[in-house]
């Protein structure tokens, strides 16, 4: 999942400043589960804006706005009051900011949350960074733990010289990942993998991590956006 956070209300009134009339996107998928932009937190915007003088001429909380087609199929059923804003503001990641862009041509489209971090999600409430989509994964070189996502410092050669008794210099609060990824390899058996890796050269192809990206399937590619 992407998570996120939300944006200060100014900062969203600064992008609204010439639009009276606003219409409301949320995402019923990640932007839920960070409780950024659900039905409660779309809800919650309508509440601010209309405070604040702005008219909303609606809402709607896709299940997953980064489906393009899903999202334009949604914002049809709601074409009159779409078409009575002058803006639409998106409370989703910036793919799904965009993912509305892509079927609203003529009106401006602004985010509502900031785009933080591919996460896993433990319990309710407890999302945390685990990839950072580098297109060249070496998870499997450090014993499934991901020392790009996990390290501040990003390193892929071992803890730094700031690693104090298991603990990261950055936030003491956490645990090196150098510590987490040895003690995981002594467990599964790939510590001789891992330290053949460490400081070795050329284990990671950073060119590989271009953008813009994409990835269709050739069947599919006649109909590419």
């Amino acid at each position: 999942m992407i998570a996120s956070k939300k944006k200060p209300l100014e900062e969203i009134l600064g992008y609204l400043q010439d639009a009276q009339s606003v219409f409301i996107v949320g995402c019923g998928d990640c932007a839920t589960q960070c409780e950024t932009g659900g039905e409660t937190e779309v809800a919650q915007m309508k509440q601010a804006l209309e405070a604040a003088g702005k008219t909303v001429t609606g809402t709607a909380v896709p299940d997953v706005t980064c489906n393009i087609l899903d999202t334009a199929r949604l914002l049809r059923k709601q074409k009159e009051a779409v078409a009575a804003a002058e803006a639409i503001l998106v409370l989703s990641c910036g793919t799904g900011v965009q993912s509305v862009a892509e079927s609203q041509e003529s009106k401006p489209v602004y985010p509502g949350v900031d785009s933080l971090f591919s996460a896993v999600t433990a319990r309710k409430g407890q999302i945390y960074e685990r990839c950072v989509c580098c297109s060249d994964c070496v998870v499997g070189d450090y014993a499934g733990i991901c020392p790009m996502a996990r390290c501040p410092k990003g390193q892929l050669h071992g803890p730094c010289g700031g690693y104090d008794d298991g603990k990261c210099e950055v936030d003491r609060n956490q645990s090196c990942v150098w510590t987490l990824i040895l003690e995981r390899a002594e467990k599964t058996g790939q510590l001789e993998r891992v330290l053949e890796h460490m400081g070795a050269a050329g284990v990671k192809d950073y060119q590989a991590n271009r953008h813009p990206a994409e990835l269709v399937f050739e069947p599919r590619r006649a109909g590419r956006l």
